[in-house]
This record gives C-alpha cells, structure tokens and sequence, in this order.
C-alpha cells in the first residue's frame, strides 16, 4: 500500500510524459541527454527492445545494439526518466516473446527481427 502523497506524486510524473506503445522486439531511436562537466548534449541510441520489466514510475526497459567491431552494447532506461529527451518506435518487430534475451547469442543476419506487416 502506497502512501497517498507517493501516489499523487508518481500520477504527475507519468502525466506530463508523453511515452508511444512499444513492447519487446521493436527497434527504438532515443535522444539521451549526456553531461560531461558543465555541458549538455543530447546523443541518439538506436537499437531493439529486448524486455519491458515493473509497472507505473519503476517501469524499465532494455535495449540492445550492435557497436562497432560486433561488439553488443546494452542499456537499462527508466521508461519516466528525465534525461530521456525524444523517444520514437523506427519500426514495430514480430516477436512471440516477452523477453528476447536469446539475441545475446546470436551474431549477424541470424539476429535479425522480422517486421511486422499492417
């Protein structure tokens, strides 16, 4: 049970961000605002949603690209989190799972999503 000030004060911070529908398997474009010493500046991070995990404020989500030399990079964003600034679904991708941790293994063109079809 969650005291009733907590719950006011997670219901205005999901009010006043604007997050579209996406799930595990869709490809995501993020601009993530970096800080190094007194400057800021907004950097994209392109790559599919391998989970969704909690619900309300404590909602994370992970996503993983390929770098450079193959190598795999994964981030874990808090969906509600102030240094996300832009947040666009590329593309929708047709997945069975919930949680695609299976593409950890895989390399190449055998780590491709299929996309789904409207």
């Amino acid at each position: 049970m969650k005291n009733r000030y907590i719950a006011s004060f997670e219901a205005a911070q999901i009010a006043e961000k604007q997050i579209p529908q996406f799930k595990a398997g869709d490809t995501l474009r993020l601009g993530v605002e970096i800080k190094e010493g007194e400057k800021k500046r907004i950097q994209t991070f392109e790559g599919i949603v391998i989970g969704r995990s909690g619900n309300g404020v404590d909602s994370t989500f992970t996503i993983r690209k390929i770098g450079a030399n193959s190598v795999g990079v994964e981030r874990i964003f808090p969906l509600y989190s102030e240094s996300l600034k832009s947040f666009e679904v590329v593309r929708k991708g047709r997945v069975r799972r919930a949680k695609l941790h299976f593409l950890r293994g895989l390399k190449g063109k055998a780590a491709r999503i299929k996309e789904l079809k409207k």
